[in-house]
């Protein structure tokens, strides 16, 4: 597919930039197909990194590509079934660790695509907006699920009634993101991390995120048990067997995910 909506660099760690900066990279039902599709072709990626471009990560939905006219009615349940749910499930099933790298404001669906992301760097100078109150719609793109659990019912109430602007500081202060940097140090550090991702054995990193993300809905004994079967599973693997040689031979260690 021929991208006009996003960047796409293939690699060990494949980076995708949603690119329509003069809309502050707000999402169009092209650029959901386009972003997609990029996600499905990720060929021997380790670490996906996701930013914006410009001056902003992004705004959410491109409220242009779906106007609605004056007494018109449009099933906005559409739109999250066939766009939105879709790139949440992706991004949190799909067994690469995805790095948001917020390099600017995140509104809406934007500020909860960067937090389905499995570690959300961000400049001090990003923002984070659930702006749906103001125009009388819920935080949809998984919003309602991970706020609640990241920072508390109270906090989520808070940012989802108001639509506040929390800024990328504070954001890291009550846990709703890894870590926030300064702006001229946002590069160095989102690849730092990416480069320690990508040296890691990918089995173990894709289990690893597969059990945090799933495990809200097991007891601590059914936990326990699937964490017996995974370590099981993962102590078997060549990956392992090379980590614990290198320790042993005091070398660095090539994993390749088997």
């Amino acid at each position: 597919m021929a991208y006009e909506t996003i960047l796409f660099e293939p690699g060990a760690i494949a980076r995708i930039t949603l690119n329509r900066p003069d809309r502050l990279n707000s999402f169009t039902a092209q650029m959901h197909e386009e972003l997609q599709d990029a996600l499905g072709s990720l060929g021997e990626a380790r670490v996906v990194v996701l930013t914006g471009a410009g001056r902003g990560f992004c705004a959410g939905q491109d409220l242009n590509d779906r106007a609605v006219a004056p007494g018109e009615r449009v099933d906005l349940g559409d739109t999250v079934q066939a766009c939105w749910n879709p790139l949440v499930r992706t991004l949190t099933s799909m067994p690469q660790p995805v790095i948001a790298r917020v390099n600017g404001v995140a509104a809406g669906a934007g500020a909860n695509i960067a937090l389905a992301c499995d570690i959300v760097v961000a400049a001090k100078s990003a923002k984070f907006i659930q702006s749906f109150s103001a125009i009388g719609l819920i935080p949809d793109s998984g919003g309602t699920w991970i706020l609640p659990r990241l920072v508390g019912q109270a906090r989520a109430l808070g940012l989802a009634l108001t639509g506040q602007p929390l800024a990328a500081d504070k954001a890291e202060e009550w846990g709703l993101i890894w870590k926030a940097v300064e702006d001229d140090a946002l590069d160095s550090e989102v690849d730092a991390i990416a480069q320690k991702l990508a040296a890691l054995p990918p089995l173990g990193l894709a289990a690893i995120k597969d059990m945090i993300r799933t495990s809200w809905q097991y007891s601590l004994d059914e936990e326990l048990e699937r964490q017996a079967g995974a370590m099981r599973r993962l102590g078997f693997t060549e990956d392992y067997r090379e980590g614990v040689a290198a320790f042993l031979e005091k070398r660095k260690a090539t994993f390749t995910g088997r």
